[in-house]
């Protein structure tokens, strides 16, 4: 090992909008402009009907439920969350798009109650409540004293990557990028004139090499760079070639973990050239409980990841993966039948990717490289 080690908690993508929002102290307008349900709080009666009554209001840490003693216990340097909802009071929904997620900017403490290092915003929910919601969004996240990367009030200011010192000196340097294939609209890139999204249109070689220079320009000597991309469909677990690619190219090009989320649930973990690739992390936070026709992928369970990696190399040392599951909209401990099944899910799909993955006593799963 040539340098110390950085622990780097990586999150699936956390949607505290919507139903989540309603069970919260300050629960915002209910009203939706979806096609099949119109009142957030039908989605609580979801997940009441499947797992049981849910107090209401909850304190502001119930969402995260026994994610955050584990959280604690871990203990990592770095905290890097996919935000994916809008903070905002706006009713500017956005046209014909059929799944919207709004938090009322009263309940961030929600959020803070992980104590997030970085929120990463370039996702296909971040305007769903327009450029004015984009606007409430960033000022209520800069008031709250939380970092942000991938949207901003222009092109610059989207693309600017996000640094967070760690022991020893170095920092965790993180760069945000949403593709198209992740349900991103086009129109919501940011421009030198208009507030949005660091946006790609696609997974391609000129896309790679673009955000890397962003980290090469940011990076210092002992610094670990960091792309939090949201690509790829909700539900799957193949990666398209191109994705592979992609990563790949980012890997090439300098980046020393790739922080992949979009999908419903975990897609593969992959060691490419001694460095971390996760295709897609899974939600940690919704309000799915209860939402029928994807059980197969058992997406009630959810993954806490951290992983560590050298801070002067940036090589790939550990990744941690502790399963839980969505009960009441809280996370709780995965059965051990559950923690089971997700070795065997995540071996399976992780076969030939250079990973070696192994269940621990304590029903985690441990991925070292090969």
């Amino acid at each position: 090992m040539d340098g110390d080690l950085v622990t780097l908690f990586l999150s699936g993508d956390v949607m505290l909008g919507r139903g989540v929002d309603q069970i919260l102290p300050h629960p915002g307008d209910p009203a939706l402009s979806e096609p099949y349900v119109r009142d957030a709080r039908g989605y609580v009666e979801l997940a009441e009907a499947v797992n049981g009554a849910i107090p209401r209001p909850v304190p502001f840490s119930w969402p995260w439920g026994e994610a955050l003693p584990l959280l604690d216990a871990a203990a990592p340097d770095v905290r890097l969350v996919n935000l994916e909802s809008s903070v905002t009071r706006s009713g500017d929904a956005a046209y014909g798009k059929e799944v919207l997620y709004r938090m009322h900017p009263a309940n961030l403490p929600c959020l803070s109650a992980a104590r997030p290092d970085v929120c990463t915003l370039a996702n296909n929910h971040v305007l769903d409540y327009g450029r004015l919601g984009l606007e409430e969004t960033l000022a209520s996240l800069a008031a709250a004293g939380l970092r942000t990367a991938g949207a901003g009030r222009d092109l610059d200011a989207a693309r600017r990557c996000a640094a967070v010192p760690v022991p020893g000196g170095g920092r965790v340097v993180v760069a945000s990028l949403g593709l198209e294939c992740s349900g991103v609209p086009p129109s919501w890139a940011a421009t030198a004139r208009r507030s949005g999204v660091h946006f790609a249109a696609g997974p391609s070689p000129a896309v790679a090499a673009d955000v890397t220079a962003l980290l090469r320009r940011a990076k210092r000597p002992g610094d670990v760079t960091v792309v939090s991309v949201h690509m790829g469909s909700n539900w799957g677990y193949r990666v398209p070639r191109e994705q592979v690619r992609f990563a790949h190219a980012l890997v090439d090009a300098g980046a020393d973990v790739v922080h992949g989320h979009s999908s419903h649930h975990p897609r593969p973990v992959e060691v490419y050239r001694g460095r971390l690739v996760l295709y897609g992390c899974g939600d940690l936070i919704n309000d799915y409980e209860g939402i029928t026709g994807y059980e197969r992928y058992r997406d009630d369970l959810r993954l806490l990841l951290v992983a560590s990696v050298e801070s002067g190399t940036g090589r790939f040392h550990e990744l941690r993966i502790t399963p839980l599951q969505a009960r009441r909209m809280r996370l709780t401990h995965a059965s051990d039948s559950d923690c089971r099944a997700v070795h065997e899910v995540l071996s399976r799909i992780g076969d030939g990717l250079g990973t070696r993955m192994r269940a621990e006593p304590d029903g985690s799963i441990t991925v070292r490289p090969s």
